[in-house]
């Protein structure tokens, strides 16, 4: 089993490796890959040389993961490539995470250059009324327009977009995002998709919702398989009657709802602001000992910039809520078939025999809800499989409202509170998932894979309007919704409850 999860964090991490850093260092992608796995590495040797005692000192769960960061962190600088030498001024000069998030634009296709009558005829294209320009740097993958913005963002941003538009038709992506100290630019990137449709994209469009079907079928085949071994924990051999299997079908249909409505939300949700996106695609995988589920989940994939923050907002949080709302009554049904069981020193929150409902804030107020009396403070439960598709589907939820990177947490933070400020929460959250695993290892493998996540989340183009009062209010309720997952129910709460 463990040689399992090691295979699966290695194949995680050399994607988001490639996904995060591919374009803006030279330093192989194996050997970025072997820094980052050495942690892994080192754990999975102790555990296996000491079978008797599962438990990893402190200092040795700590320091290796403190050398490979840092190593990291230098091997990506040492293979940048080489800036020509400007004059440091107070205007360009960035933090840390401001050139994180600028490497967004930078590692964009290159830019043609514009001559100078295109270049007059760009600032023409800011009134001084609402951005007073002050100067354009000449980037090979973008032109940053630098000035004073003397109206509100979105009127700024409307004008000035409409103004390219009208000067360069679809050439540019105009995006506009927070500098330093607070103030806004404009950048004009390539606008990938102002090439004509070819044939290999046609094709392309008529197989994605064949492949979407396909896999939402084999999914719903390796997760009715996952529901009958459930379902018949005693089944060693394949059933010869094959109503046997219909048993497995309640699980599959719940882990499939609940999956299939999260990422129906963001498609919505894009939808309504014109974005183009894939249908959901399900991953189905064969049940087994080491991972018995049927899948690893669902995924939608957007094929254009989000617009605005209002947006961004709107796509990362659709997802998670319309997620839950199907996983609520889902979970109350499966917890009140589910069978109460003794309490051991083995029960928590992924012991499906043996469930510990004080393991979660939320699951314990469910239980509770669902199964009333039968419930005391020294009982576990032995899970319906439905119920295990709704503790899945709330694992789904609170791993997805993480507020790091390009999780759907991250996208609200990000549209709550900017670019910057969203990475520096990110940045908190992932110290907080690791000094959780410390009280319970089943967050061990979250705050790896938070950490080996990147943390700066793509700009949508108008990266500055902020959110309203309401949206702003949906986005707290989110993260509260957040802690009272993966928190364990206080001493306090289950005295009231139990």
């Amino acid at each position: 089993m463990i040689l399992f999860w090691l295979l699966l964090l290695g194949v995680l991490t050399h994607f988001i490796i490639r996904r995060s850093v591919a374009n803006v260092t030279k330093t192989p992608i194996w050997l970025l890959w072997l820094v980052m796995m050495m942690p892994a590495f080192i754990w999975t040797a102790w555990a296996v040389v000491n079978q008797d005692d599962q438990r990893i000192p402190l200092l040795l769960l700590i320091l290796p993961f403190m050398i490979s960061s840092v190593l990291y962190l230098l091997l990506v600088q040492w293979g940048r490539p080489a800036q020509p030498s400007v004059k440091p001024s107070s205007s360009t000069v960035q933090s840390p995470i401001q050139e994180m998030a600028v490497n967004s634009i930078e590692s964009r296709p290159a830019l043609p250059p514009i001559n100078r009558e295109e270049e007059a005829n760009l600032q023409n294209c800011f009134p001084w009324s609402v951005y007073y320009l002050q100067n354009i740097e000449h980037k090979p993958q973008a032109l940053i327009c630098r000035g004073q913005l003397r109206a509100s963002a979105d009127e700024a941003y409307k004008t000035v977009k409409a103004n390219v538009e009208a000067c360069f038709a679809d050439r540019f992506l105009v995006v506009f995002q927070e500098g330093l100290n607070g103030k806004p630019f404009f950048a004009l990137v390539p606008n990938p998709h102002t090439k004509p449709i070819g044939t290999a994209q046609r094709e392309a469009s008529v197989t994605r919702p064949v492949l979407a079907i396909g896999l939402l079928l084999a999914t719903l085949l390796t997760t009715t398989l996952a529901g009958m071994l459930m379902a018949n924990p005693a089944l060693k051999e394949p059933p010869r009657d094959l109503s046997v299997l219909w048993t497995g079908l309640p699980y599959a249909l719940a882990l499939m709802a609940i999956l299939g409505i999260h990422e129906l939300g963001h498609y919505i949700a894009a939808r309504r602001y014109r974005i183009r996106a894939t249908l959901p695609y399900f991953i189905p995988v064969p049940p087994a000992s080491v991972f018995p589920f049927g899948t690893f989940g669902a995924f939608i994939q957007l094929r254009s910039p989000v617009p605005n923050r209002k947006a961004l907002f709107d796509i990362g949080i659709a997802g998670p809520l319309a997620g839950f709302v199907v996983t609520i009554p889902i979970l109350l049904w499966g917890l009140a078939h589910s069978t109460p069981a003794p309490l051991t020193d083995e029960s928590g929150i992924l012991n499906f025999d043996s469930f510990n409902p004080t393991a979660s804030l939320l699951l314990a107020i469910l239980s509770k809800l669902a199964l009333g009396n039968t419930l005391v403070a020294d009982t576990a439960l032995k899970l319906h499989p439905v119920a295990i598709a709704g503790c899945l589907g709330l694992v789904i939820t609170a791993l997805n409202l993480m507020p790091v990177g390009q999780l759907d947490g991250g996208h609200i933070v990000h549209a709550m509170f900017g670019q910057r400020r969203g990475a520096t929460i990110g940045q908190i959250a992932r110290l907080l998932v690791l000094g959780l695993s410390f009280v319970q290892r089943e967050f061990l493998l979250w705050a790896l894979l938070l950490f080996f996540m990147p943390i700066i989340d793509e700009p949508a183009l108008n990266d500055v309007s902020e959110l309203d009062n309401r949206r702003d209010f949906l986005g707290l309720a989110a993260l509260t919704l957040l802690v009272m997952i993966i928190l364990p129910a206080p001493y306090a709460v289950t005295q009231i409850l139990f």
